[in-house]
């Protein structure tokens, strides 16, 4: 039989082996406690740096909005495309027309909208004149130079007045070498024009680029009724008449439009497609 000695020491060694297993359960405690305070440092860590890597795109993209953007194919996939954001200066006529001057508007073919032809009889050939293209993806202000080109100016004016360009789509942009979006067609197949034709107004020191608006053509002095906004590079021979600049609120629009991508119908020549975008012009208001 134990002695109350015995007893005691037994008691004893018990409640030190007792505390000894507390302490151990204390600390692993704490280990895992420290395990777990490091592993959502960690994790909190992590998804910092995800956040500004993100946040890091997202000022890039943002830039890249000025310049740079992606494009969409009609089969969903994306083409990056490159838009310069500074304007180019119009050219400037080495030597004044006079003024007035005469013009000449030629009937060729069927208009593929009912209008007149434009009286040709003293044109000015000084000042501008203000063009709002309102459309359903917005308004598209462009600045007519009299001085560049007095009779595309008037066949222009005339058209718009009469109401020619309402109710009519741009049929043609291109995104990639000639940045441009082409309009002027009623029949929004690139074939219609006002049933008249007129000379070019050219010269050897035009030049194209972001800003500039131009007459389309199909050879020389066969200007008609289309005409290209330029938004982007344009490596064209003087060919092709400018007679005013795009706005910038214009050239916003246009950018987003040529964002959207094309269908590719102009494919290989001459090139590019119908705005994936619509771009419809719901009326024309003319000042000056």
């Amino acid at each position: 039989m134990a002695t109350n000695q015995q007893r005691r020491e037994a008691a004893k060694r018990k409640l030190e082996r007792q505390l000894a297993r507390r302490a151990e359960r204390a600390k692993r405690r704490r280990i895992v406690g420290v395990g777990v305070t490091v592993g959502a440092v960690v994790v909190v860590a992590g998804l910092i740096v995800i956040l500004a890597t993100r946040g890091d795109g997202a000022a890039d993209n943002a830039d890249a909005a000025d310049g740079s953007s992606s494009a969409s194919t009609p089969d969903g996939q994306s083409q990056d495309i490159q838009i310069p954001t500074e304007r180019v200066e119009l050219a400037s006529r080495p030597e004044p027309l006079p003024n007035p001057t005469s013009c000449e508007y030629t009937k060729s073919g069927e208009p593929a909208k009912d209008v007149s032809v434009p009286d040709g009889d003293d044109v000015s050939s000084e000042g501008t004149v203000y063009v709002t293209l309102h459309s359903n993806v917005g308004d598209i202000g462009l600045e007519l130079d009299r001085a560049l080109a007095p009779c595309t100016v008037n066949s222009f004016v005339h058209l718009s007045e009469e109401g020619y360009y309402t109710d009519t789509s741009c049929h043609r942009i291109g995104t990639e070498g000639l940045q441009m979006l082409q309009c002027g067609d009623p029949t929004g197949q690139g074939t219609g024009g006002p049933g008249y034709t007129f000379a070019d107004e050219t010269f050897d020191e035009l030049t194209y680029g972001r800003g500039v608006l131009a007459m389309a053509n199909s050879g020389p002095d066969t200007n008609g009724s289309q005409f290209f906004m330029v938004f982007g590079d344009a490596p064209l021979p003087p060919d092709y008449t400018v007679f005013g600049a795009i706005d910038d609120e214009g050239l916003k629009v246009i950018d987003e439009v040529a964002r959207a991508g094309h269908d590719g119908a102009f494919d290989p020549s001459p090139g590019g497609g119908k705005p994936l975008t619509e771009v419809t012009f719901t009326d024309v208001t003319v000042e000056g």
